[in-house]
């Protein structure tokens, strides 16, 4: 008798794996299970790997910086003096430039971002869908080398001479924006260097953005339109709720670029130790000092000071994606208790 009328003939209450074991060799079980055993263990190395590099990467910084943690301590992070002559470092106008242009670039970049995503999801025809998609691919691709390059020198002088002098004229006396808009125009600075991170960020946002709301079932949204709902209220009202999670996780993966990009920044933020209102003034980000400083730290205080600094970019880093989780658990929790 075969094996296949042997696992019929098994008994009918007797459990699945017993019945669909009949007839299968005892020592290809084992093997099999053996295999299961090793695929779980194999995979959970590679799981508990990523957090050993993590705490790795972790206490390698602190034990870098810990010089300068003595040093300075708290006093580190709220002090605007950066002089490798004297050895007094203050970390304050980097921490203020990473953070003032990664808001720019959000700010900027996920309007833009959400809607290249509408467009390219509910609105363009299908012939444009492509194209369009390739581009933005494209861009994600491109170095940030060569996006520093373009900024600096395409992009600071057009900007120089045609947009900060109307911004100038008519922001700058404006009440609570206006000591944003005011300075020379010089074209690179703070808010140069954001519009750059947000040129970049636009196609990661994006791409991910239009991804999930693909996976958004068409019988959601095709019985939001058959009660009358506008395209822009299918978006807000069962698109964004369906995706909130991929939409989150886009956004911070284009925050993460923000905040660790190198060379595009170092090329148009100025790179110098001055905090001030002016989105027009030079200014500096912890990546772009570590960028122009670390091949030339003297002293073993001087290079703490820049590992400390990067500790602090992991910080930051680590505590946004702390707060997007805590959001989003949040919203779920309000929506259980709508339901």
């Amino acid at each position: 008798m075969h094996a296949f009328d042997q696992t019929l003939e098994a008994p009918q209450g007797a459990p699945l794996p017993q019945r669909m074991s009949q007839g299968i060799p005892e020592t290809l079980l084992k093997r099999q299970h053996l295999y299961d055993l090793a695929f779980r263990g194999v995979t959970r190395i590679f799981a508990f790997l990523v957090l050993a590099l993590l705490l790795g990467i972790l206490i390698s910084l602190l034990i870098g910086s810990w010089p300068a943690i003595k040093a300075y301590g708290p006093g580190f992070l709220v002090s605007h003096e950066w002089n490798p002559v004297t050895e007094r470092f203050g970390a304050l106008v980097p921490i203020f430039g990473t953070l003032v242009t990664s808001f720019i670039a959000l700010l900027i970049g996920i309007p833009v971002s959400f809607g290249i995503a509408v467009f390219l999801t509910e609105l363009s025809p299908p012939w444009l869908r492509r194209p369009i998609g390739t581009a933005i691919e494209l861009l994600a691709a491109i170095p940030s080398i060569i996006y520093g390059m373009w900024g600096l020198f395409v992009f600071a002088p057009i900007f120089a001479d045609h947009v900060q002098p109307w911004m100038i004229d008519y922001l700058g006396p404006l009440w609570l924006i206006g000591p944003l808009f005011k300075g020379a125009p010089q074209g690179i600075g703070m808010l140069t260097a954001g519009i750059i991170l947000a040129i970049m960020v636009v196609p990661f946002i994006a791409s991910v953005m239009r991804d999930v709301f693909e996976v958004v079932p068409a019988m959601l949204k095709e019985s939001a339109y058959a009660v009358g709902a506008t395209t822009w209220e299918v978006v807000w009202n069962v698109v964004l709720p369906y995706t909130k999670i991929g939409v989150v996780g886009g956004v911070l993966l284009g925050l993460g670029r923000a905040l660790g990009e190198t060379m595009a920044v170092t090329f148009v933020i100025g790179n110098a130790q001055r905090l001030g209102t002016s989105l027009f003034a030079p200014g500096n980000s912890i990546a772009s000092a570590l960028a122009n400083e670390f091949t030339e730290a003297v002293g073993g205080l001087y290079t703490s000071a820049l590992i400390e600094l990067g500790l602090i970019l992991f910080l930051i880093t680590f505590v946004v994606l702390a707060l997007s989780k805590i959001l989003l658990l949040q919203l779920a929790k309000r929506e259980g208790t709508r339901t």
